[in-house]
């Protein structure tokens, strides 16, 4: 039967037609299970269960058991002040000040109401598993009246550094007086991590109704999906961040890809600058088996109008982004050219930089992150945030107002100290390319009588790239889990951490507070008597979800 013949009940509306959408049934298609078995898309969500990253962190004891770390892991984060002082300015309140719906917006309440949505988001399709297209949050940001579009935005798409330099970003555009909107991902600790205004998490209650704001519509169009793929959980996210940016309203968005950059659910948005950090491999299933095929998926967020702002690349990966700059016509700002890191000074807590910007020369910049790494993504933050203004030959940002931006930098889980005496750090180096960042950083900047790490990986991750990176600086590992499903089997970890270290190196716990008091206990032992005990430290890494939930443990909330 021709098309336009169908019966009215049998035609189904077109993604692309916004118009189609009427009378759709909200109720929509149901919710699709990754694990295949139907039966549990019919349950209700046990919202009585422990809170999982309360379970993490060690219940109501607080901090990590037998190592002397005090500290209270709810890990609610941090609490919005929802009363205004006189003359304070709306741009700095949620909702303009108005009342709060639940006495505390991180409490339990909000909480169960988080649970509630995060267990109906996990039904659908995870991060690590889509339909590369741009249809599906295309029609719903059109039936959400286009917030993506209500505000400029920054776009940051490149293999490692994104979320440091989204940070970075956002600190600098705060400090220079506007209000802010950042989306990144994934989380460490807590989903609301990921839509943040004002360089803060949105609350527990605010996550939740945003949920309920944006549910009708994801339904339409799970019920328009010709092809039968509902929305993933990323889409509905990148939605909900565009909406609270929206809502807020923001002066600009720091948005973060998820994956690739050309048909990440984030592309709707067009940036007014497009970032590109450190190109290399990863997610090869969809970006391609080379550096060079990943570039060019990323390269997709450059558009026309934009000022192409792009990082420390292989020359092979530069020529893509700047083939893909020409057939767009915009212009480029690069590392090592338009801008640079001129000196870097190691410094108490972090380094001090002279950085080469698009208006000038910035001096005295102390940066509280470690590694030659992060001074680069402090040349390429800075660089875009001189293109979002403006900035050029003759017009420089105000110099005091950049120290202070970075100086208040946040970057929870990079190089994290999170215990002292041995000494705890936290990074989330999940593979080979921030492996040996890491690696590099430690042997330049740290100086440990012995460092032992605490290593566990997804399933999904090249393990023998991380370990291998890692093994020139480290005494020995212990290889563990994270509280992810992906994470890859202890046994199986165990064996690799062993044919790359040797077998007398290598240590297994199936736990990850275990596995850290084995690492301690390891730096602590000596066979010298004459041996002073200072200068030992544990590295844990290997995995975003590890970092998270070594977080947890010592009592850190999320940020």
């Amino acid at each position: 039967m021709p098309r336009g013949e169908e019966p009215e009940e049998t035609r189904r509306p077109d993604l692309a037609d916004p118009d189609s959408f009427a009378g759709v049934d909200e109720l929509g298609a149901l919710a699709h299970s990754d694990d295949g078995d139907d039966e549990r898309d019919d349950l209700e969500p046990d919202l009585d269960a422990p809170d999982a990253a309360y379970t993490v962190g060690g219940g109501s004891r607080g901090g990590i058991g037998g190592i002397g770390q005090l500290g209270d892991n709810l890990a609610l984060g941090p609490v919005p002040d929802l009363i205004a002082d006189e003359g304070a300015e709306l741009h700095e309140l949620d909702d303009e000040g108005a009342p709060a719906e639940y006495g505390d917006e991180n409490g339990p309440q909000a909480r169960r109401e988080l649970m509630a949505v995060e267990a109906e988001l996990n039904q659908r399709w995870p991060e690590t598993k889509l339909e590369p297209s741009l249809a599906r949050i295309q029609a719903l940001t059109t039936l959400l009246g286009e917030p993506n579009h209500g505000y400029p935005v920054l776009h940051i798409a490149g293999t490692n550094g994104k979320g440091s330099v989204a940070r970075m970003i956002d600190s600098l555009l705060t400090r220079m007086g506007l209000r802010t909107g950042r989306y990144t991902s994934p989380h460490l600790q807590l989903v609301t991590e990921r839509i943040a205004l004002d360089g803060r998490p949105v609350s527990a209650a605010r996550y939740a109704e945003l949920y309920q704001d944006v549910a009708p519509y994801v339904a339409m169009v799970d019920g328009a999906s010709a092809d039968g793929v509902p929305m993933s959980k990323f889409e509905v996210l990148t939605g909900m961040a565009f909406a609270a940016f929206s809502d807020a309203p923001v002066e600009a968005a720091v948005i973060e890809a998820g994956m690739g950059g050309a048909w990440d659910a984030t592309n709707v948005a067009d940036g007014q600058v497009a970032v590109i950090t450190p190109i290399g491999l990863d997610h090869t299933d969809y970006l391609g088996p080379t550096a060079v095929d990943a570039a060019a998926e990323k390269a997709g967020i450059i558009k026309p109008g934009a000022v192409a702002v792009i990082g420390e690349q292989d020359p092979e990966v530069l020529n893509v982004l700047l083939k893909r700059a020409v057939e767009v016509d915009v212009a480029v700002a690069r590392a090592g050219s338009e801008f640079a890191v001129l000196e870097r000074e190691i410094a108490v807590g972090g380094q001090m930089l002279k950085l080469q910007g698009l208006g000038g020369v910035y001096d005295e910049i102390f940066l509280p992150l470690h590694g030659a790494h992060q001074a680069a993504n402090a040349a390429l933050a800075l660089a875009a945030v001189e293109a979002f203004f403006g900035a050029g030959k003759d017009k420089q940002l105000v110099v005091e107002a950049v120290r202070e931006a970075f100086a208040e930098v946040e970057n929870p889980g990079r190089l994290e100290h999170v215990r002292a005496a041995p000494a705890v750090l936290v990074d989330a180096a999940h593979n080979p390319m921030g492996a040996r960042a890491l690696a590099t950083t430690i042997a330049d900047e740290f100086h440990f009588r012995r460092l032992v790490a605490v290593v566990g990986v997804l399933s999904d991750k090249d393990a023998r790239g991380i370990l291998d990176a890692l093994e020139p600086v480290v005494s020995d590992v212990v290889v563990t889990r994270s509280s992810s499903p992906r994470s890859l089997p202890l046994e199986e970890l165990a064996a690799l951490a062993g044919s790359i270290f040797g077998e007398e190196r290598v240590l297994a716990e199936p736990d990850l507070e275990t596995a850290i008091e084995t690492a301690i206990g390891l730096v602590e032992q000596s066979d010298d008597p004459e041996e002073p005990l200072a200068g030992g430290g544990v590295l844990v890494t290997g995995s975003v979800v590890l970092a998270g939930d070594a977080r947890t443990l010592f009592g850190k909330g999320p940020a």
